[in-house]
């Protein structure tokens, strides 16, 4: 990888993961939140997260595998990049279009299905948001390509901002209003204690951020070009596929758990302590995610280049030396970091942590092996691998859900998205060999393992004497990081005091 690609990713990866590391720090504050006033015996964090559940799996729907056939089609020699922005735009636009139509017009039924009869006004909510959503993942993707981080950085940021303190005011601000506005109350009550507004805030912060792409959105009127739609969907249905098993191996626990167990309410309490504590486990997410929005645009832009293999090879390997640190530290800090979930009643399911926490791992690696087939245009083989991840991870998931309860769950997603990364590896190496440098990435993956070991040895100790011992690991890792591959006289800023 050159030196000034190497500093573009490194720079734009800094600004997302930034936007990203506070925005995620900053949308944290609702799970203590949450947890705190939503009581887990009533179900209702239950609601929350096979909702979002939900509107993860319809955003892969109605993005239909678009933001990175943009990425393609927008690096392509020969093509015209506003015509496949315009057209991208236009054929996300009509297919949310269509889909709040089927909504609102079959919302009784879609509502009784999804056990929700009592309050269809929910599933209407997140039409909308998840249609605003898979726009605005079109007018995001500009900005990527466009290498416009700041703006990007803004607005996310700018959502989550509004959306906590719309859910401070809900579960705070509002109850100490009930005696002078005794309407609000009754409000509160109706939209399960709170826990329906929470979807309504999300709907309202949508909406506000869309103002902030009035320059993007005007690029919908350049045209639409009815060929390259046809050439694009090509290559978009199979990423369709890739991204539906994709997200199955995300969100089928938490839409399917109560469908698995008989007790509909057990099943609804229990869920909700899974989701909450997988909100801790979602850093390694956060980071794979960071990572992704500064390097799609940089490898797709650069696949002509004679060292995109080399890119990929050491995309990879930073992708693990961080990847590992993120998850070490995680768990070394778990003690501490435990304690976004204020009610300790949520505990119970912490032990799902470090294995959702590789399974993460799993997937950003898998992410990172998929551009053999994306640059070659041979999206079928990532549908391929990722069904049969689908598979293993739905097949966990019915046979020890109901004997096992949500420790399957986790534990069918680190098969499934260890499947796939495998499949992807041993493929991808006799279709588009890349030289990875293994013998450097199996020396973290030997540190990081020895380091874990330690860490399990000593957890039965105090928690000030193993928190102690624990920084002390992580130092260990970081100081191993600085010596073979980030030197501090390389880094921004402060590098110029440690250079020779």
């Amino acid at each position: 990888m050159s030196q000034g690609k190497m500093a573009i990713l490194a720079k734009d990866t800094a600004i997302y993961g930034i936007s990203s590391i506070v925005g995620r720090f900053i949308n944290y504050l609702l799970v203590p939140l949450h947890t705190w006033f939503i009581d887990p015996k009533s179900g209702g964090y239950g609601i929350v997260t096979e909702m979002y559940a939900w509107m993860a799996l319809l955003f892969v729907l109605l993005t239909f595998g678009m933001e990175t056939t943009f990425f393609r089609f927008a690096g392509k020699e020969g093509e015209n990049e506003p015509m496949v922005y315009s057209t991208t735009l236009r054929l996300v636009g009509m297919v949310g279009l269509i889909f709040l139509v089927l909504v609102f017009s079959f919302i009784g039924p879609i509502a009784g299905l999804l056990g929700y009869s009592t309050h269809p006004e929910y599933v209407k909510c997140f039409a909308v948001i998840v249609a605003l959503d898979a726009f605005q993942a079109i007018l995001f993707s500009r900005l990527r390509q466009q290498h416009r981080p700041v703006k990007f950085m803004i607005l996310k940021l700018s959502f989550i901002f509004l959306n906590v303190l719309l859910n401070v005011f809900i579960f705070w601000l509002m109850p100490k209003m009930f005696g002078s506005f005794p309407g609000l109350e009754n409000i509160y009550v109706k939209y399960n204690y709170g826990v329906g507004l929470i979807f309504f805030a999300n709907l309202f912060c949508t909406f506000i951020v869309s103002f902030g792409f009035i320059k993007e959105i005007k690029g919908i009127f350049y045209g639409f070009d009815r060929q390259l739609a046809r050439r694009m969907l090509s290559y978009a249905l199979p990423l369709l596929l890739l991204g539906l098993v994709g997200i199955l191996n995300q969100v089928f626990d938490k839409i399917a758990f109560k469908h698995i167990l008989d007790d509909k309410e057990y099943a609804q309490v229990q869920l909700g302590i899974y989701g909450a504590c997988c909100k801790i486990a979602m850093i390694l997410a956060l980071l794979t995610q960071a990572f992704r929005y500064a390097y799609e645009p940089l490898v797709f832009g650069g696949s002509k280049d004679k060292n995109s293999s080399e890119t990929l090879a050491m995309g990879m390997k930073f992708f693990i030396i961080f990847g590992l640190l993120a998850y070490l530290a995680v768990m070394f800090y778990l003690p501490i970091l435990k304690y976004l979930i204020t009610d300790r009643n949520y505990w119970s399911g912490l032990g799902v942590v470090p294995i959702v926490m590789m399974a993460e791992l799993f997937m950003g690696i898998y992410f990172n092996l998929s551009f053999w087939y994306k640059l070659k245009d041979n999206t079928w083989w990532g549908a391929l691998m990722s069904g049969i991840g689908a598979v293993v991870m739905i097949s966990i998931n019915i046979l020890f859900v109901p004997r096992f309860g949500y420790m399957a769950s986790a534990w069918g997603g680190f098969a499934g998205y260890g499947t796939c990364m495998l499949l992807s590896y041993f493929i991808g190496q006799k279709k588009n060999p890349v030289n990875y440098p293994l013998r450097e990435i199996g020396g973290y993956l030997l540190l990081a393992a020895l380091l874990y070991i330690v860490y399990l040895i000593c957890r039965p100790l105090p928690t000030w004497l193993s928190l102690t011992i624990n920084t002390v690991l992580l130092l260990l890792y970081v100081a191993y990081i600085i010596k073979k591959d980030v030197p501090l006289s390389s880094l921004p800023l402060v590098g110029r005091y440690f250079r020779k």
